[in-house]
């Protein structure tokens, strides 16, 4: 029998993992093997399963215990299905955009560089870029558009943050992805070095008098590569860009000089996966 735990007071201790605990909070970065993230709505809580991520507890309308939710109750076990009425419900930021149901589910531990890295053809780096709408739209243009894997400088905003999940629909859950570096001076003095032992040509998306257009006959290629995007507004680090084997831009009309990094991923991945596709 599904553990349903009725709740009537929004201040309930019960509700503070999806109510009251801030990012940082779930993190839990000093004790990680306890750190937690929010998954919002079924199908996005059903790839995270699907991925092997352990739930802690649900919290569901009304409604979807026995309706869209209920093969997610079943695969969740006895763990606390927690409810409450809507009016309560709605009281939580966004609920009306979880579709109905959230969990709360441990992180995963990463995997190591090498192992993200090891089938790979055609992988993501995302330099710096700290809006979470920007990495988990750039997530679900990678797993839609033949990239392999994604890897995160430190200073990016962290996928498994909630909004970054939400507007991912999940797909980080289904492309491989960690963090190069532990420390943002060690991506600055290794990170393009670690690419090329991995046996990857580097492309840094740059708008720069030696760049080449996207669907450069060389560029496409290459067996691996790296594409490697830059924080939004500043763009890639000078010393990335010059360590780089291409630079790379995507030509545009109309005196439009650049394109929102989520936007020009889209572009990049479609043209430069393209080589992955056909192999």
């Amino acid at each position: 029998m599904p553990n349903i735990i009725e709740l009537r007071d929004f201040n309930a201790p019960e509700l503070d993992v999806y109510a009251r605990l801030t990012e940082n909070q779930l993190l839990n970065r000093h004790e990680p093997e306890k750190g937690m993230f929010i998954a919002e709505s079924p199908k996005v809580i059903e790839r995270a399963l699907d991925a092997g991520c352990v739930p802690i507890s649900l919290l569901l309308e009304k409604k979807h215990i026995d309706g869209q939710a209920k093969n997610i109750v079943a695969r969740c076990g006895n763990v606390p299905i927690f409810t409450a009425e809507f009016d309560i419900l709605t009281q939580l930021t966004g609920f009306e955009l979880t579709r109905g149901a959230l969990c709360a589910m441990y992180r995963p531990t990463l995997p190591s560089l090498e192992a993200v890295c090891k089938n790979a053809r055609r992988i993501a780096i995302l330099e710096n870029v700290m809006n979470p709408t920007n990495v988990g739209a750039i997530f679900r243009s990678a797993a839609a558009l033949n990239m392999d894997a994604i890897l995160l400088t430190p200073a990016c905003s962290n996928p498994l943050y909630r909004r970054a999940i939400r507007v991912s629909m999940g797909t980080v859950f289904q492309i491989p992805w960690t963090f190069i570096g532990d420390k943002s001076d060690e991506w600055a003095t290794q990170g393009i070095q670690q690419l090329h032992n991995l046996g990857f040509k580097t492309a840094a998306m740059a708008l720069c008098n030696e760049s080449v257009n996207i669907d450069d006959e060389k560029l496409m290629s290459e067996d691996k590569l790296a594409i490697i995007l830059g924080t939004e507004g500043d763009g890639l680090a000078t010393s990335t860009i010059a360590d780089c084997d291409y630079t790379v831009c995507i030509p545009m009309s109309h005196g439009v000089d650049s394109l929102n990094v989520a936007a020009a991923s889209a572009v990049a991945f479609w043209q430069l996966g393209k080589k992955g596709e056909s192999l």
